[in-house]
């Protein structure tokens, strides 16, 4: 195995639904975000390997291969290839962690993972379109075997098995919240966002030919407990999770550039961090949304570390039980965990999550100057992402 080094991560700002992101095209949001890597190095984008990215809602703008079509809408090199997958939320969390594997088998000497979805414009159930009926995901044989369940009721059965109130729940949405604000007041985040130009369109969606530039996470809002407690569960009717305590419907995307260690030394460029290691695993379909604490449990395990040994954590707040049922299995110091807020406060465009949370946990290490990061992240269907990263 290759030694793996991160030259680079970016993230565009982080749009609200129909925020600011909301008049762009998936493409141009991603393609500007890969073109950036190559702007911030001075790297030649043509020495790229292979480029994968992550992507839930292939549909519409985002079918096609987007990554492949974001990478030639923004004028990069023909001849380098790319793929899209789907491993759900932790799409192009996977997608860096293929790339990852791509250098460090030695098929490629360099390689980008990296995620877009643009949720404003391609929305949930885009993919399982009423007309023309094109059948459903799963089927009876799959019900002999697990039953069909939503996230939100995920969330719920996650809150019930670990007993996680309703008031745990606020108190964890209103701290993403307070995070969140404080990392943007002292400019936590100046290192890792490129800012993305969008067209202005007219009341009927025709462009003026004017852009604005969105430069800033669009998510946060002023948060109490009052507040919190004033808002309708949004799954059960008595459940503990609201919009206040439960991820965003947002915009977004984010790249890592990462390369042999030799290969950085070539080039003359300094790496960040390299990748310790990777994984993928399974579990229970019905309670959705555990992953996390089994991704950690293996990475912890097969690197010979312990939970205290990992600096900062970035897990994804698809709810606010996930994070909590995943601290009561793995007791981190909690102050170590989202210390910039997470998708509560941030947002979480699903495809693009994965590689925006990779981007925060790099520049956050230096920022820090701290030693090791975890990046987990929970998957519809069962599964859970997992990447251990180390500052150089």
């Amino acid at each position: 195995m290759k030694e793996v080094v991160i030259v680079d991560a970016v993230r565009s700002p982080i749009g609200k639904r129909g925020g600011g992101l909301s008049n762009s095209h998936s493409v141009d949001l991603l393609g500007t975000v890969q073109a950036a890597l190559f702007t911030r190095t001075g790297m030649d984008p043509k020495e790229v390997g292979q480029v994968v990215g992550g992507c839930v809602g292939q549909v519409g703008m985002q079918t096609m291969n987007v990554t492949r079509t974001a990478w030639l809408t923004a004028g990069l090199p023909i001849e380098v290839a790319a793929t899209t997958v789907d491993a759900q939320c932790g799409s192009s969390q996977q997608a860096t962690n293929l790339a990852y594997a791509l250098v460090a088998s030695g098929t490629v000497d360099s390689a980008i993972g990296c995620g877009v979805e643009l949720m404003s414009q391609v929305g949930f159930g885009a993919t399982i379109p009423k007309e023309p009926n094109a059948g459903s995901p799963v089927n009876r044989n799959y019900f002999e075997h697990f039953e069909m369940t939503s996230q939100f009721e995920g969330s719920e059965r996650i809150a019930d098995h670990w007993e996680i109130t309703r008031d745990d729940c606020d108190t964890f949405g209103k701290l993403s919240q307070d995070r969140a604000a404080r990392a943007w007041s002292e400019d936590r985040f100046a290192t890792q966002i490129t800012p993305i130009e969008v067209p202005v369109t007219d009341e009927e969606g025709n462009p003026s030919g004017e852009n604005v530039t969105v430069t800033r996470d669009e998510g946060l809002r002023e948060t109490t407990m009052e507040s919190l407690a004033n808002l309708k569960p949004s799954g059960r009717e008595n459940g503990v999770h609201t919009a206040g305590t439960s991820s965003q419907i947002s915009d977004g995307a984010g790249a890592v550039l990462m390369m042999t260690a030799q290969k950085a030394s070539d080039l003359g460029l300094k790496p960040l961090a390299k990748i310790v290691d990777s994984c993928l695993v399974g579990s229970d379909p019905e309670f959705m949304l555990t992953g996390p604490i089994f991704a950690t449990e293996k990475i912890l395990n097969d690197n010979g570390m312990k939970i205290n040994d990992i600096d900062i954590v970035e897990i994804n707040e698809a709810f606010a039980s996930v994070v909590l049922a995943w601290e009561k299995e793995t007791k981190p110091d909690m102050e170590r965990v989202n210390p910039n807020g997470g998708a509560i406060a941030l947002g979480h465009p699903l495809g693009g999550t994965g590689a925006i949370l990779t981007t925060k946990a790099v520049h956050e290490l230096h920022r820090t100057d701290t030693e090791h990061a975890l990046v987990t992240m929970c998957c519809g269907g069962g599964l859970g992402t997992g990447t251990l990263l180390q500052r150089l």
